[in-house]
């Protein structure tokens, strides 16, 4: 459940990336419940139109694994706002490929999205607080893969991992200026990824969880409006990882094998 924050997000300028994930749509209608204002983005046209009708929100059709599309998008906010109160950089991609036999193409695809497209968009927005005086928010979202690499998620272990030393680094830049950069490291939310899980799999991961239970609709968008609120106005260059202990260690259930 997302707590009541009193009005404090009506009429915040908020862009969202990958907004019409599953992660992204959450943290949508959880802006929008606030009142705030909505610039989505996403590569996916239909489903990003879509969800921005529905919420009156504008949208943005941006290809981030390449330079320009992120000038696209960045483009799409000028023309709106003069800047944005808040980014939530939460578009990222995770092919399943170990390290070894990654092409170097797909490694450059992985960090594109999941580095690179964030430092693009949060030096925008960054210079436009700074010009107009907003102590506005920043937050990424990162994966608790930054912690815990897996064999098949190497690269993808290696840009979460950036992006967090990138949020630490952009929050002692920005300090002074009032405005705050964090991060979120999301819980396993099934339906989050393009490919329907197996249920043996979400299984699995479930029982991975000390919480017991996967990610639902209410709990990184919580994080990430905490981290945008006054209630957070002394909490920058951090990661809050909402995942049911999931990166707290190594985790089998009483009675039985993980």
């Amino acid at each position: 459940m997302i707590p009541d924050y009193r009005g404090e997000f009506t009429g915040k300028r908020v862009v969202i990336t990958g907004a019409a994930g599953l992660i992204g749509t959450w943290t949508a209608e959880a802006f929008h419940a606030e009142g705030a204002e909505l610039l989505l983005s996403d590569n996916r046209a239909e489903p990003v139109q879509e969800l921005a009708k529905r919420l009156g929100a504008h949208a943005a059709v941006a290809d981030l694994t390449t330079g320009a599309g992120v000038d696209e998008l960045i483009a799409a906010i000028d023309e709106h706002w003069p800047t944005a109160d808040i980014l939530v950089n939460n578009a990222g991609i995770y092919p399943r490929t170990p390290v070894a036999t990654t092409e170097r193409e797909t490694v450059e695809t992985i960090f594109a999205v999941n580095v690179l497209a964030p430092y693009q968009l949060a030096r925008h927005v960054i210079a436009t607080m700074t010009a107009t005086g907003t102590q506005g928010c920043i937050v990424n979202l990162s994966s608790g893969a930054a912690k815990r690499p897996t064999r098949t998620g190497g690269v993808y272990s290696a840009s979460k991992a950036a992006l967090e030393m990138l949020t630490r680094s952009l929050a002692l830049e920005t300090g002074e200026a009032g405005i705050r950069v964090n991060s979120v490291g999301p819980g396993f939310a099934p339906g989050s990824e393009v490919s329907e899980l197996p249920d043996e799999h979400v299984a699995k991961m479930r029982r991975a969880i000390p919480l017991g239970r996967t990610s639902g609709p209410g709990d990184a968008p919580s994080a990430i409006l905490w981290l945008c609120s006054s209630a957070a106005s002394f909490v920058t260059g951090t990661t809050l990882d909402v995942d049911g202990g999931r990166t707290a260690g190594d985790f089998t259930p009483s009675g039985g094998a993980s």
